[in-house]
């Protein structure tokens, strides 16, 4: 395999409380069993999966806290099927980018991670800031494009095209590409390289 890979969760523990909500909890709720299955692979192929949450201003809330809280929200019944497991990570973010403020950057290369899967919402904020940020330190990424959801189809097909040409970012569906498929790929980028 080419590289040790993680999984980024960004944002999928969610209250969905604001406009444009439901139609983002309908879009995650489509995705639920895509995501059991890359989170079964993951596990098979001993990948670690760390969600990359927003904190909705609870500065002293432990994770086990936060996903109390997300699940008093609208979107309460997907949180029973998305929360993490014991052996997940659970990073806080202050912002919309995963590698900001956060103990990301120091927790990857303890992991040994040089490839990044990213999925969540939305595309076009948190998820397209957190791949700049993984581009711009040379991690080689996956962002399934059935793993990702926007308030607008628009924005996150145009967050999505800025990946995958800005970013080197390969966008092919879980349908189309498995974990262990893209483990066993050459990477996109190179340490030491522009993309």
């Amino acid at each position: 395999m080419n590289g040790k890979a993680a999984i980024l969760v960004i944002d999928l523990l969610n209250t969905f409380d604001f406009t444009g909500g439901e139609k983002l909890k309908e879009a995650v709720a489509a995705m639920i069993d895509a995501i059991r299955s890359l989170r079964q692979q993951a596990k098979h192929a001993d990948v670690p999966v760390i969600f990359v949450n927003d904190n909705y201003g609870r500065w002293h809330d432990e994770p086990s806290e936060l996903v109390a809280f997300v699940s008093e929200g609208a979107g309460g019944e997907l949180i029973e099927q998305l929360k993490p497991g014991g052996d997940d990570y659970f990073v806080i973010k202050p912002e919309s980018s995963g590698f900001y403020a956060t103990t990301l950057p120091a927790l990857l290369p303890r992991l040994g991670v040089s490839r990044l899967v990213l999925i969540g919402v939305a595309a076009d904020i948190c998820v397209l800031f957190t791949a700049a940020d993984a581009h711009m330190r040379e991690y080689d990424l996956w962002v399934p494009r059935d793993l990702v959801a926007s308030q607008h189809d628009e924005r996150a097909s145009w967050a999505l095209e800025m990946m995958e040409n800005g970013m080197s970012a390969d966008t092919r569906p879980t349908s189309e590409l498995t974990l262990a498929d893209w483990l066993a790929s050459e990477p996109k980028v190179r340490p030491g390289r522009a993309a």
